[in-house]
């Protein structure tokens, strides 16, 4: 996290300090990353929102990234995308975007007044334990698998079968369109498991990304073929009325959702990190045990992190200098 240094020789500083001048108050403020009124603000701010602001900035996903690039790699990188143009463009406007800004506003893993209750959640920030490189690898990771299922699945389902009633096979519009479908599931309903604190509003807004996907489909086919191109009555001719559109997405969600969901439960049942033990005290459980709740608050927080890594190694570099120097030579 960013370290905050208040330089008290700042002459804005020393002028607020003697006259209480209100032009250096507001000079003060505006050269500041943050300013606050008084400084009794500072626990809540650092505590509460400080923790609350790192939790929802360690999640991400790159499903739709990996899943392009599964197919260029597949095509020998023949530069075909195998979503239309207006799918890329809409993918991070309307079916995406809304739900991850009301994680990034909403998002509370543990309430305000565990937060001021036990400080040493906010060592989670300072010890880089949800934005290391092994929380990094591990959402990469998360995002490939799904990528893969995503595009394996749909093209292994899809191919060398009749998709419709009319004993056609699946061309690379259909199969757009169902990979498409499948990664906006998939990173809608992950989004789902991922938010610890549930509101009406993301409810309703991933509710309403999903409904916008299948009103884009309907709005967009119905265009003329000079701009909707290879999407003409996609959804309305081709995939809507295949049932293998239908299972399949099934089937992709399960598998692509599934070993992150057991994944999370293994961590949060066997390996807890700190906030996921108040949590579970929140919830009621091991409320009135006292040698749990003695247990949180001497819970140190040093597992192994990538922090200071850099610093060790040049501190290792500097000392084996001063080894050599002072060999005899």
């Amino acid at each position: 996290m960013k370290q905050i240094i208040i330089n008290l020789e700042n002459p804005e500083i020393l002028s607020l300090e003697k006259t209480g001048n209100k032009d250096a108050i507001a000079k003060a403020a505006m050269a500041s990353d943050v300013a606050i009124a008084q400084f009794r603000y500072l626990e809540r701010l650092l505590l509460v929102h400080g923790h609350w602001c790192y939790r929802r900035l360690s999640s991400m996903n790159i499903a739709f990234g990996f899943s392009i690039w599964l197919y260029e790699a597949y095509t020998s990188f023949s530069a075909q995308s195998v979503y239309s143009d207006w799918f890329l463009s809409f993918y991070n406007v309307f079916f995406t975007a809304l739900p991850v800004a009301a994680l990034g506003i909403f998002e509370q893993d543990v309430s305000a007044a565990s937060c001021l209750k036990y400080p040493l959640l906010y060592q989670e920030g300072v010890k880089n334990l949800l934005f290391g490189w092994r929380r990094v690898l591990h959402w990469l990771g998360n995002g490939f698998y799904t990528a893969l299922v995503v595009f394996f699945f749909c093209s292994t389902a899809l191919q060398h079968q009749a998709f419709n009633r009319d004993g056609k096979t699946v061309g690379m519009d259909v199969l757009g369109g169902t990979m498409y479908t499948c990664i906006v599931w998939a990173v809608n309903l992950q989004m789902a498991l991922t938010v610890c604190y549930f509101t009406k509003i993301q409810r309703g807004l991933i509710i309403y990304c999903l409904c916008m996907l299948y009103l884009f489909f309907l709005a967009f086919g119905s265009l003329s073929p000079s701009m909707s191109t290879t999407a003409y009555k996609l959804f309305t001719e081709a995939l809507a009325p295949a049932a293998a559109y239908w299972f399949t997405i099934i089937f992709v969600i399960i598998a692509a959702l599934l070993p992150f969901y057991a994944y999370s439960a293994i961590e949060t049942r066997f390996f807890p990190m700190y906030h996921q033990m108040i949590q579970r005290l929140e919830s009621g459980r091991h409320e009135d045990d006292p040698e749990y709740c003695d247990m949180m608050r001497q819970k140190l927080l040093q597992p192994p992190t990538s922090v200071g890594f850099s610093a060790r190694l040049a501190a290792r570099a500097n000392k084996l200098r001063r080894k050599n120097k002072n060999q005899p030579q």
